[in-house]
């Protein structure tokens, strides 16, 4: 049995086949924290710019926008709602990949679910089941693929949007192998959009590509055998020629969603530790920031690749620059939303103390760490060590945080939306016998 078809033989026998809790309590988890995002980026520039761009075109309205009154297609809301969930960089993350697991494979469902019922249950088993195809892509071609300068998550997520979105709608094996092969036919995405709003369009269009490729197949368009290991297939032409060999080693077995982790702040995940360490020596001592002579990040290999930034003139740059971080960090002992905003990136006392950041790489540090060394102008060294961020395995976020900061998203991008019964309803998501009425609550206005 080829790779691709093996994929697509698991997910077609593993239908009503059960499901462990904790991996239904992940399940949870992730969309908990992925509507919240969407929640908070329904209202950026970007997701209003694609929202009346597809407008015209869109029919029936028949899926929610999340944070929105308007609703749109099944397909043109699984677009929106992972633009959106993205926009701010501040969904879930697979370590070892860096893929955003859940943008690409949740929203496509929830639209699926308003135009085709179903429980929270069979959504959620779905997703499980998409995330693992994803991610799994994802490990056989890290890190070739990501240093190449493909965009991870929209190149892999279609693959899991498309097979979350055929386990739904209860494609055979001969079907699901299509649709991986309709997916294959648009991965795509260029880590060159990092910092613009094309970032989260690669994201939308993911999702978006991913139902449509379910779609396709159950009505019939046929793909290749091999769509993943072929020749010319996804693993050859965009994985450098990674080997297809564990792809599927205890499939059902292992489950990559276990280790997806969560976001404290709102921006690449090589940062978390930068903002760690620098919150902590503010803590440790705040002075003046006219009392810095110098800042030092030394980190991994993938810290200075992407986000030594110290030029960035937009909100959205400086989600991936290590400076602004580390500017805003010690000026407002925070790093959230407001902390991306264009405003603060000309803000002078930002412009100031960024000046006086640099990025150096330095051995022993994982992705989830870093050492940040302050330099003041009487000489004394302030010098921290993280060894795991927060939100990492290491240092996972509870459900409470992940409710909390679901909740402040809301706040931020849907003044006056009461969130509860939207966080109430995912959280007992497994319990719903309609999970389109779910998604309904994240209707404003």
């Amino acid at each position: 049995m080829t790779v691709s078809r093996e994929f697509a033989h698991f997910l077609a026998a593993s239908r009503g086949a059960g499901m462990a809790p904790e991996l239904l309590h992940e399940a949870k988890r992730s969309l908990v924290n992925v509507v919240g995002t969407a929640l908070g980026g329904s209202a950026d520039e970007a997701s209003g710019i694609a929202r009346r761009t597809l407008a015209p075109f869109s029919a029936p309205p028949e899926a929610t926008l999340i944070g929105r009154r308007e609703r749109m297609s099944c397909l043109d809301a699984a677009f929106l709602n992972a633009l959106a969930g993205n926009v701010f960089d501040f969904d879930d993350t697979h370590p070892g990949t860096i893929i955003h697991p859940s943008a690409p494979v949740g929203p496509p469902l929830f639209a699926l679910a308003e135009r085709r019922p179903m429980s929270g249950r069979a959504l959620l088993e779905a997703f499980v089941h998409g995330v693992e195809v994803e991610c799994r892509l994802g490990n056989a071609v890290s890190p070739q693929h990501y240093k190449k300068g493909w965009h991870i998550t929209a190149s892999c997520g279609v693959f899991g949007a498309a097979m979350a979105a055929g386990h739904a709608i209860g494609l055979d094996e001969t079907r699901l192998l299509w649709a991986l092969g309709n997916a294959s036919a648009q991965a795509s995405g260029l880590v060159e959009t990092l910092g613009t709003m094309a970032k989260s369009t690669g994201v939308g269009q993911s999702a978006r590509g991913g139902l449509l490729a379910a779609f396709l197949a159950e009505n019939g368009m046929a793909g290749p055998e091999r769509p993943i290991e072929g020749p010319r297939g996804f693993l050859m032409v965009l994985g450098d020629g990674a080997s297809p060999d564990g792809l599927t080693e205890r499939l059902g077995e292992s489950w990559e969603l276990l280790r997806n982790t969560y976001k404290p702040y709102p921006c690449g995940v090589v940062l978390n530790p930068v903002v760690d360490a620098v919150l902590a020596l503010r803590a440790q001592a705040a002075v003046p920031a006219e009392r810095i002579a110098a800042i030092r990040v030394y980190g991994h290999p993938l810290l200075d690749e992407r986000a030594d930034r110290p030029h960035v003139t937009t909100g959205r740059e400086a989600q991936v620059s290590a400076q602004h971080a580390v500017a805003v960090a010690w000026l407002d002992g925070a790093a959230g939303i407001a902390q991306f905003s264009d405003a603060r990136v000309a803000a002078a006392d930002v412009l100031a103390l960024r000046a006086r950041v640099a990025v150096e790489r330095e051995g022993g540090h994982s992705v989830d760490g870093c050492r940040v060394e302050i330099r003041l102008a009487d000489g004394a060294v302030l010098d921290h060590v993280v060894i795991d961020a927060r939100g990492s395995t290491g240092r996972p976020l509870s459900d409470g945080e992940i409710s909390e900061k679901f909740r402040s998203l809301a706040a931020h991008g849907c003044p006056g939306f009461d969130p509860e019964p939207l966080l109430a309803g995912l959280w007992r998501l497994d319990e719903a016998a309609d999970a389109g009425a779910v998604i309904r609550l994240a209707a404003v206005g």
